[in-house]
């Protein structure tokens, strides 16, 4: 399988939106991704993150994290985003689970 990288935009067998790959790349190393769904007709608000690649647009649900297993699904990466959007949707991310 293709090693996934963060930043990096699949689609994914059984799922009906691209996913945003948010997982660091040391550990996507073991066929599994923590992924945030792109969504293109929905609104913006704190967590959700506009973002526009070359072949995808659409908002990142940032608190619908989920663990995906790859090696039990059919994906394929379609787009990339740059490292300053993944900055913000990193922050966005972290501020779920900070304290206070």
């Amino acid at each position: 399988m293709e090693q996934l990288h963060q930043g990096d935009i699949i689609v994914i067998e059984r799922i009906k939106h691209p996913v945003l790959v948010v997982s660091k790349d040391f550990f996507n190393v073991c066929d599994e991704i923590i992924g945030c769904p792109i969504i293109k007709n929905s609104t913006s608000g704190p967590l959700h993150i506009w973002v526009s690649g070359n072949q995808t647009e659409g908002h990142v649900h940032c608190e619908k994290l989920k663990l995906l297993d790859l090696s039990v699904r059919g994906y394929k990466k379609i787009d990339c985003l740059p490292i300053s959007e993944m900055i913000n949707i990193s922050d966005a991310i972290q501020s779920i689970f900070e304290y206070i």
